[in-house]
């Protein structure tokens, strides 16, 4: 035989089909003339295509293995080797190899896409955040047209078949190139790639096959959400175009602020603040918590900056059993004026204590404004 197909694209002769594909798509990247625009590269990139074009086809295949060569002039199949590419070159196949299969689309698209997705706001207070609530909702969107069911046509009507493409969505052409000749599909204009025209579209929807409305629904929020979490509610978006499914609804929390607490993850804080006496001998007083009242002790000699916890009257752990803490940060607070009993009482308590004259304590603190300067000159 003239040409050696199986040599040409490097397979034995009992290759599989999808063996022989695969090698034409390797061999096809290399040698394709946008790639290696080479004289020697273009004709071993012919012959290549040229072998695969045979051995790709069951009929030419069998033909070839029985001693006919089918591109050869007496082998009843046409143009040889040298001839370029015929109408049957096999366009889709050099864009599988360059794209990846379904690079070129084939059949009409549907008309339903996927509904977009929606994000609504809803603003909670901490309690409701830390315990859960149910929340009624009024959401615009858009639903399936009850007039068309999504279909998109007039009452007693349905879409018709394009008479351009004949149903199939694309039109094909054949073009000259350096190739030869291509023969290559594009979506058809008449009917945008569908198949099929809507000749008289539903007057509720303008042939959308879904409208615009105002609906409520019931949301259950559950416990320990905080602000910025999200809440996914699959299929409860707006519906897609031509009856397609809907998208995903999205709750985005928004946690508004306490007027006593502050949250910190499931943790909450708050500041008590107390005389002096009470800090001093010690005290029982009661406090606000998202659980109502609640008795809190105040030991003897409480420092002022001195961190009190609640256990388990925090924020209800996200998807989780327990919670978190309430932690009281205690401020002692010292009288600024006194009337003269009082200023005699504090003078004796005082001297029994010896801090007529207090000794002071000092710590390691930050440098003064002097000692940094000071530094600075010296270089250190």
């Amino acid at each position: 035989m003239a040409n050696d197909y199986y040599g040409a694209l490097g397979i034995r002769r009992d290759a599989q089909p999808d063996e022989i594909k695969k090698a034409y798509r390797r061999l096809a990247r290399e040698l394709h003339p946008d790639v290696n625009p080479d004289p020697e590269t273009q004709e071993r990139f012919k012959e290549i295509t040229q072998a695969y074009e045979v051995l790709s086809d069951p009929e030419k295949r069998q033909m070839y293995d029985l001693g006919a060569d089918p591109y050869a002039p007496n082998g009843g199949a046409g143009a040889g080797a040298g001839a370029g590419f015929g109408a049957g070159f096999p366009f889709s196949d050099i864009m599988d190899a360059f794209f990846g299969a379904g690079a070129t689309s084939r059949g009409p698209r549907t008309r339903a896409r996927r509904g977009r997705n929606a994000t609504i706001r809803v603003e909670l207070d901490l309690s409701e955040c830390a315990f859960g609530t149910t929340r009624e909702l009024v959401v615009d969107t858009a639903v399936v047209c009850p007039t068309c069911s999504g279909e998109g046509t007039a009452p007693g009507t349905h879409p018709e078949t394009c008479d351009v493409c004949g149903g199939r969505g694309e039109v094909s052409q054949v073009t000259r190139s350096f190739l030869g000749q291509v023969m290559t599909s594009r979506p058809c204009p008449h009917c945008g790639g569908f198949g099929t025209v809507i000749r008289r579209p539903c007057p509720e929807c303008d042939g959308d096959g879904r409208v615009r409305t105002r609906r409520t629904m019931k949301v259950r929020i559950p416990a320990g959400v905080e602000d910025g979490t999200h809440i996914q509610l699959a299929g409860e978006g707006e519906v897609g175009s031509g009856g397609g499914p809907p998208g995903d609804l999205f709750l985005e929390i928004i946690q508004r602020p306490h007027p006593i607490f502050e949250r910190q993850g499931d943790d909450l804080h708050c500041t008590v603040t107390i005389p002096m006496v009470a800090a001093a001998l010690g005290a029982s007083l009661s406090v606000e918590t998202l659980d109502g009242g609640r008795d809190l002790d105040i030991r003897p000699g409480t420092q002022s900056g001195q961190v009190i916890p609640m256990y388990g009257l925090g924020v209800q752990h996200l998807n989780d059993s327990g919670r978190g803490d309430l932690l009281i940060h205690v401020t002692v607070e010292t009288p600024t004026k006194l009337d003269e009993p009082q200023e005699a009482l504090l003078k004796q308590f005082a001297a029994l204590r010896g801090e007529e004259t207090p000794p002071g304590r000092f710590a390691p603190g930050q440098q003064g404004f002097f000692s940094r300067l000071r530094d600075a000159f010296n270089g250190r």
